[in-house]
């Protein structure tokens, strides 16, 4: 059976063949329709775990009780995850267990552009690198066959491109595994000082043999078009060489990417003239080429940042790409990521940008659209949790510096869950008085709606327990909580008068669904009049003065209908009435549903 999948569908598909009876994972962009779609296959156990670590962790646990495990999560969830997935490198598996990295060159929708090919070096993992949908499932396969005859857990690269793209897969059936028995062995499972420096020296016998492995992999191979240039690339990086190349080089293809299969690559370059590596990000495959003694041309020629497209390879090597159908620069209008009409973040984001004197640390969300404008209510963000922790070192910063500004911490209900908690610990642990915000819109918003938990459902969409935010809060040490409406400006702008006022830890949770958000009943029950009304603008009243624009809301336009007057379109309005409380004409009034 011939099917049509995206890589990420593919690993699914790979996993349920393989036999995996445990997979979890935090959703990110590029990685976050794997688990989506494993959940759709019976015989897998599938959930979303509160953030990365708890994931491979939970899967490391599976694993030793001896069943085929899988984690996933996008490059930046492997620093989160990285304590355990050394150590699980040292342990060893029992079931195969696989932690697939979705890398993202080019950050479309990531905050940095690292290479977890690095990962694989730094904690000895063997690691498989596919190109197409076909090898995202193949490789799988035989990533779990490595992984139990090697006793190692193995690192699975993906790139957003093959994440994302499709391609036509032979589809199998699945092979049913053996559970493997449990059996107690501290020696293995217990990385005490004296037991891991045994386990160090099995891993280094391990990668020993995992180096004869790699030298006939048949994901390694020799394309041999007996031609004077050649190309050594990996992952998507080789479909691109192909693309520019053709049947004009030379190629060796590394899919098992390490070990490298250094007798072959020396057998290549004896095949060769010039040889070009291509590799999208760092040069790692370049440098450790380099140290064998061949001479390679690498990043000197090619791009070191970004993806590494066909068009940017021709621009490399021949100062030109093809030729293409140009945009017209002035037929184009410029489209900044921005809030949603409705959202719920809008309000809290518009009273923030109007205080003085405060510091705004945001966190990683649909929330950091916060800094541009018209709010430019964000100064610094790190990474998912680090709001609240980065929060309470300025907070501390400005108290030994004798200065009187006050620090705001904005964070989604998601990411609060994801690590925001142990943050938020340090804050009242360590007596720190920063005003914490959390967004609580219901639902993972960024990513694509996937529950987690606070929102009441598991990742089959099936009943759980909700975890409540201001319990948590309260719990957490903290003794001045709010819950606001925040498209209520009047009372958002009071909570944020009450919170700066504090001189303790205060929290203010701000709670309305996400304006995309499939409502379950218990919103509709908690929810009623959400997005049932639109606001219409009275051009009688309307004075110019595009105050209400600066609500920022894509509903707004100038000169729409009536010239010098604001209209709405009266499609993209779901009624939060923001832009109603900040017209100082009373221009702009509520249509109910009819």
């Amino acid at each position: 059976m011939k099917k049509l999948l995206t890589g990420n569908e593919a690993i699914a598909r790979g996993a349920w063949e393989a036999g995996v009876k445990f997979a979890t994972a935090y959703p990110g962009t590029p990685s976050t329709e794997i688990l989506e779609n494993v959940a759709t296959y019976d015989g897998i156990v599938s959930e979303w775990a509160p953030n990365e670590k708890v994931a491979v962790e939970a899967a490391a646990g599976a694993s030793i009780a001896g069943i085929r495990t899988l984690a996933a999560m996008k490059h930046v969830g492997v620093n989160v995850a990285a304590d355990p997935i050394f150590t699980f490198a040292y342990l060893g598996v029992n079931g195969g267990s696989v932690i697939v990295t979705a890398d993202e060159p080019g950050m479309h929708s990531s905050q940095n552009e690292q290479d977890n090919r690095n990962y694989a070096r730094h904690a000895k993992m063997p690691m498989f690198e596919p190109s197409d949908s076909q090898e995202a499932k193949d490789m799988l396969k035989e990533a779990y066959e490595v992984s139990e005859t090697y006793d190692c857990p193995v690192l699975y690269r993906m790139t957003t491109r093959v994440c994302h793209s499709k391609s036509i897969v032979e589809c199998e059936d699945r092979v049913e595994v053996d559970d493997k028995e449990y059996v107690k062995d501290i020696m293995k499972n217990c990385p005490l000082p004296a037991h891991a420096r045994v386990m160090q020296v099995k891993l280094a016998k391990n990668f020993e043999k995992l180096a004869e492995y790699t030298e006939t992999s048949k994901w390694n191979y020799i394309e041999d078009n007996q031609k004077e240039i050649g190309v050594i690339a990996s992952g998507v990086a080789f479909r691109y060489a192909k693309e520019v190349f053709g049947d004009t080089a030379s190629y060796l293809k590394l899919g098992f990417s390490y070990p490298l299969p250094k007798k072959l690559i020396a057998e290549f370059a004896g095949k060769v003239k010039k040889i070009y590596v291509l590799e999208e990000n760092d040069p790692i495959l370049e440098t450790e080429i380099k140290a064998m003694g061949i001479d390679v041309i690498g990043k000197d020629v090619f791009p070191t940042m970004g993806e590494l497209t066909p068009e940017r390879i021709r621009e490399a090597l021949y100062g030109k790409s093809e030729v293409t159908l140009a945009p017209d620069p002035e037929k184009i209008v410029g489209r900044p990521p921005a809030f949603c009409a409705g959202c719920p973040h809008r309000g809290i984001f518009y009273e923030l940008g109007r205080r003085k004197n405060i510091m705004i640390f945001s966190d990683i969300g649909c929330y950091s659209l916060g800094l541009t404008p018209p709010y430019n209510a964000t100064d610094a963000m790190i990474c998912m949790g680090a709001s609240i922790s980065g929060g309470h070192g300025v907070a501390k910063a400005m108290d030994i510096k004798n200065n009187d500004m006050k620090v705001v911490s904005v964070i989604g209900d998601s990411t609060f869950f994801h690590s925001g908690m142990t943050s938020l610990m340090d804050v009242t642990y360590n007596k720190s008085n920063v005003l914490t915000v959390i967004l609580d819109n219901r639902i993972t918003g960024m990513t694509g709606h996937q529950e987690n938990p606070g929102s009441g459902f598991d990742l089959k969409g099936e009943p759980a327990p909700i975890m409540d935010i201001e319990t948590i809060v309260r719990a957490l040490g903290v003794k001045n909580v709010r819950t606001v409406d925040p498209n209520n400006l009047e009372e958002t702008d009071a909570a944020l008068d009450w919170g700066l006022s504090n001189d303790e830890a205060s929290v203010i949770i701000t709670r309305w669904p996400c304006a995309l958000k499939r409502f379950s009943q218990a919103d509709k029950e908690e929810f009623p009049e959400a997005f049932k009304r639109h606001c219409k603008v009275d051009t009688d009243l309307c004075i110019g003065c595009k105050k209400c624009l600066k609500s920022g809301c894509p509903a707004l336009a100038f000169n729409s209908t009536v010239p010098k007057k604001s209209g709405i379109l009266e499609e993209s309005c779901l009624g939060c009435e923001v832009c109603l409380q900040i017209c100082p004409k009373h221009a702009i009034y509520v249509e109910e549903e009819k």
